[in-house]
C-alpha cells in the first residue's frame, strides 16, 4: 500500500510551540513526531508517502528531504489554501493505488496497521477507520456501530450530553480508491464532516476497527497531549517498547 500523511494543519492549539515549527516536527522524546509515523509505516511494509503542508512548509521538505535517508519515498502537495483531510487527499488522487493509508499528522500510534488492513480486505470495507474508547466524545468524531463492526453513524464533536457513545475515530483510515470518487476536485472537504457521513447514507460498507489492549495511539492535539506523549515515550510503556513495535527507540 501507499500512505498519505495529512500534515498541513498549522496546529493552532499548540501554540505558541507551533509558532516557528510546524505541528508534525515538534520532537517527543527527541524524535519529530513525524519520524515516529514513517517508522510505523515502514516497519508495515510502506515505503511511498504522499504529504500534504502548508504551515512552516520548508522546514517539513528541509527534515524530510526526498524520502532517501528513511529508504522511503515521498511525494509532496503544497497547499496554498487548506482544503481539508478529504481535499487535500483528492488533490493526490493520481499517487493513489487501492486501497492506501491515511493517517493524520498530530497522530503518535504503533497500532497493527497489517492486521487492520486484513480487517478491511476480509470484509470488503470501501472504508476502515481505527477506532478507541474515549472519555470525552463530545470533543472529538464519534463513531456508532452495529454488532458487526459496520459503522451506522458518524458525527464530529456532538453536543456534549447528545453523542451517542464514547466510540472515537482514532485519525487513521484505510480506504479504497473509489471513496475519492465522492470528494468534490475543488475546495474545502473534510472526512469526518462531509466524506463519512455520505457514505453511511449511500450504504456503502464502512467498518471499524477496533485497537487492541496493548495498541497505543494518541491524538496530539494539545499541550496537554503533547506532554503526555513526551511522558508515554520517557517512561517506555510496554506497548512503546517491546521488541518488533514500531516505537522500538533503537531501530526495528
Amino acid at each position: 500500500m501507499k500512505a498519505m500523511i495529512l500534515a498541513a494543519g498549522e496546529g493552532t492549539r499548540l501554540r505558541p510551540l507551533t509558532s516557528d515549527t510546524p505541528k508534525v516536527l515538534l520532537p517527543i522524546s527527541g524524535v519529530p513526531l513525524i519520524e515516529y509515523t514513517l517508522r510505523w509505516l515502514k516497519h508495515h511494509g510502506i515505503s511511498e508517502v504522499a504529504i500534504n503542508v502548508h504551515h512552516l512548509a520548508s522546514k517539513v521538505h528541509s527534515f524530510l528531504g526526498d524520502g532517501a535517508r528513511f529508504g522511503m519515498k515521498f511525494l509532496y502537495s503544497q497547499e496554498e489554501t487548506l482544503l481539508g483531510t478529504a481535499g487535500g487527499v483528492k488533490r493526490m488522487e493520481a499517487f493513489f493505488d487501492s486501497p492506501f493509508v491515511v493517517v493524520y499528522g498530530d497522530v503518535l500510534t504503533d497500532l497493527d496497521l497489517s492486521s487492520m488492513s486484513r480487517c478491511h480486505q476480509d470484509r470488503k470495507a470501501v472504508a476502515t477507520l481505527a477506532v478507541l474508547e474515549i472519555p470525552n466524545p463530545w470533543e472529538v468524531g464519534v463513531v456508532e456501530t452495529d454488532n458487526e463492526g459496520r459503522i451506522t453513524g458518524f458525527t464530529e464533536k456532538p453536543s456534549r450530553g447528545l453523542e451517542k457513545g464514547n466510540l472515537s475515530s482514532g485519525g487513521v483510515y484505510i480506504l479504497e480508491k473509489k471513496v475519492l470518487n465522492y470528494i468534490p476536485n475543488e475546495g474545502f472537504c473534510d472526512f469526518a464532516y462531509d466524506v463519512f457521513p455520505r457514505l453511511i447514507k449511500l450504504g456503502l460498507p464502512l467498518y471499524a476497527y477496533h485497537l487492541e489492549d496493548d495498541d497505543y495511539l494518541l491524538d496530539i492535539g494539545t499541550a496537554e497531549k503533547y506532554n503526555q506523549a513526551n511522558q508515554d515515550i520517557e517512561a517506555r510503556k510496554p506497548a512503546l517498547s517491546r521488541s518488533g513495535r514500531a516505537f522500538n527507540l533503537q531501530g526495528d
